[in-house]
This record gives structure tokens, sequence and C-alpha cells, in this order.
């Protein structure tokens, strides 16, 4: 099965009376190849049908990009998440008593930003 988005008018198309006169066994064999399959009535599209493994496929595919939307409130959790995580490695106890015991000077500059 394709792994993208089609447009209805390129979908493949059953017509009401057909899909009636075939019954559901016609239905399930237009759909065994495609996955899905346009209704129409009188030329116009009325329904999708979908089968199962193409609905799970439009489900995964829509959880995977309602998880790609930028999200700045996650991004700052995950930096600092990142940066706490840090204070787990073995030898933040030495580094951190390194730090405390030589302070650094300023010489009359403020030292700001991410490596501060």
């Amino acid at each position: 099965m394709p792994g993208q988005f089609e447009a209805i008018p390129q979908l493949p198309t059953a017509t009401a009376s057909t899909i009636k006169r075939e019954g559901w066994k016609g239905v399930m064999r237009a759909l065994n190849g495609v996955g899905r399959l346009v209704v129409t009535n009188h030329n116009e599209p009325e329904a999708v049908i979908l089968s199962t493994q193409e609905y799970d496929r439009l489900i995964k595919a829509a959880r995977a990009a309602a998880n790609a939307v930028n999200d700045p409130l996650q991004a700052l959790r995950d930096r600092f998440d990142a940066r706490l995580a840090t204070l787990d490695m073995p030898d933040t106890g030495n580094r951190l008593r390194t730090l405390m015991s030589n302070p650094g000077t300023l010489g009359g500059k403020v030292k700001a930003g991410e490596t501060y």
C-alpha cells in the first residue's frame, strides 16, 4: 500500500449501484489490493471504505504527525532534563567541588549564557 495520502479523485472508485450488485464480497475484493475505495453516487463521492490495514496505517501516520508538531514547552522540558541528567554523571561531585574551590574571576564583566 502506498505511504502517501491521496486526494479522493485519485483513489479507486465504485458506484453505489455496483456495491449493491456485487455485495460485501465484491467490496472486499476491491479493497484487497488497494486498501481504500471511494463509493460514488451520481458521480459524486459519498464515502470512503478502508481496510483495517489501511485504517491502522492512517492512524499511525496521524499520531506520528501529531508528535512531530513543534512544541516549545516540550523543547524546554527536554533541555532541562538534559541539563538535570548531568547531575547523574559519575564525576559530577568532583567537578562541582573543583568549581567551588576555584571560583573564576569576573574581571569587571558579567558572565552569562548557556555555558555559565
